[in-house]
């Protein structure tokens, strides 16, 4: 992204005077969040702009509820069945919605003060202002209050952090039915008994079969492969997952219409139509930057609408950054808040810059999937000769005494060195996997490395030694610990 970026020096501020640093931030969610407590700190005077709800997407309808709901689905499927049935007589559980919901906005609404509305009123030097912003040019902000005044705010530096809604595919006649998005579904107090899912995406598959779960006869309607950003075999072992669950998949399967009519849902699809009584559209999200009159401060947008930076954060325009998912960074909550904190630390004389080459990504489905480097097609993509390994779980002590062998662990290292370079996982505990494949990818580590490791037996991230390992031994004639 560096190479793309022209960005002119930065201007001079009130630092030779004497004068605290002007810091302005549109938004409250995590990148926003993260920038103002490290600017704070360095001893700048923040102004923080938000015109929803403060703590943006993840804490409020995002990561914190979404994994609540299909935690709680989780133990609604294992009350119901499990690999255990036999010796532990398995039951059909009342859910009661409305009370899951209640414990799952309880939770959110501590999180949310807990990190930002508390953390805000106890620093003296951020002033939140509520309302929406845009660019009067490139050192000042028109905010519309809520209370209906404008007002100017002028700025040293300012981090654009606006995060990223759903997005909506033109498909004729969807806008004027009563679609979810995931931000509808986590909200709403009953289980349809015919959920269909547009969307084959991390959130589309996470509440499909969180809802599934709970009770939601779930179709799924992915345009193009299940997964399709991910190694085939990652979508190939979900699929088969979920349909062993009864949920059912199309791939290649797009509506052509969508009506609404007597509280059903009917998608027209090419084969056969889905009726339904709920209908989630899961298609990715687009940046929020349309309204932020970018044009006027010279910031660039890619085709996408997202802000265009480079590793430092710094977007076309001098002075100003941007961080989280309305730039063209991978949208996630971590990713953001470390973009947020590397911003600020520029923006006041810093040299901070982003590596996402080993930045993890898990979609918390179940099975998990959990990768983190180069699989083989970006390994060839990136000039790198690469052989690969894949360990189905059979081979995995902890699997098989969990009696739960779906999925496989795959490791993708270096020809001819053998420097591990990506790992794919789909597993049960795919989350509590990968973090140590991407310390090891980070630490330069070859296979063998990995596999002359100690790992505790039976864990399921002892798969990553046996991935290990295969690539000069036949793991079926070890000894049961991996020797």
């Amino acid at each position: 992204m560096a190479d793309m970026i022209v960005v002119r020096a930065e201007r001079s501020t009130g630092e030779a005077a004497g004068t605290p640093l002007r810091v302005a931030i549109i938004g409250s969610g995590a990148a926003a969040m993260a920038g103002a407590l490290k600017a704070a700190d360095g001893g700048a005077q923040v102004t923080m702009i938000e015109r929803n709800t403060v703590g943006g997407t993840c804490v409020n309808i995002g990561c914190i509820p979404s994994k609540i709901l299909i935690r709680a689905a989780h133990i609604a499927h294992l009350r119901r069945t499990s690999a255990f049935d036999d010796g532990i007589a398995s039951a059909s559980p009342r859910i009661l919605r409305e009370r899951l919901l209640a414990q799952q906005q309880a939770r959110v609404a501590e999180l949310r003060f807990a990190k930002y509305e508390r953390l805000l009123k106890e620093r003296p030097a951020i002033t939140l202002l509520r309302g929406t912003a845009r660019f009067h040019n490139d050192h000042s902000l028109l905010v519309h209050m809520v209370g209906g005044e404008e007002r100017a705010v002028n700025f040293d530096r300012c981090l654009i952090a606006t995060g990223a809604n759903a997005a909506i595919p033109p498909i004729p006649g969807l806008m004027d039915t009563p679609f979810w998005t995931s931000s509808e579904a986590l909200a709403s107090d009953a289980i349809p008994t015919r959920l269909a899912v547009i969307g084959s995406s991390a959130i589309a598959v996470e509440l499909a079969q969180a809802f599934a779960r709970l009770g939601s006869n779930v179709t799924i309607l992915a345009r193009g492969a299940m997964l399709s950003r991910h190694d085939r075999p990652i979508g190939e072992s979900l699929m088969a997952a979920f349909r062993e669950e009864g949920i059912e998949v199309r791939e290649h399967t797009q509506a052509s219409n969508v009506c609404f009519a007597n509280g059903e849902f009917v998608l027209l699809a090419a084969n056969d139509n889905v009726h339904a009584d709920a209908l989630l559209v899961a298609t990715g999200r687009t940046p929020n930057t349309r309204d932020l009159g970018l044009h006027a401060a010279d910031v660039t947008v890619n085709a996408q609408g997202a802000i265009v930076i480079d590793e430092a954060m710094r977007t076309t325009a001098a002075g100003i950054y941007a961080a989280g998912d309305c730039t063209d960074q991978p949208q996630f909550v971590y990713v953001a808040a470390a973009a947020g904190t590397n911003a600020a630390d520029n923006m006041m004389g810093g040299k901070s810059l982003l590596d996402l080459a080993t930045m993890p990504a898990v979609i918390f489905t179940d099975p998990q999937v959990a990768t983190v480097g180069y699989d083989e097609a970006g390994a060839q993509r990136a000039g790198i000769v690469a052989e690969s390994r894949l360990l189905s779980l059979d081979n995995v002590p902890r699997a098989l005494v969990n009696f739960d062998t779906r999925g496989f662990i795959k490791l993708v290292a270096e020809a001819g060195s053998g420097r591990l370079v990506g790992v794919q996982a789909v597993a049960a505990e795919a989350s509590e996997i990968i973090q140590t494949a991407a310390i090891a990818i980070r630490s330069r580590m070859t296979v063998q490395d990995l596999a002359d490791q100690l790992f505790p037996y039976l864990t399921m991230v002892e798969g990553l030694k046996l991935a290990a390992q295969t690539f000069a031994k036949d793991v079926t004639q070890l000894s049961c610990c991996a020797g």
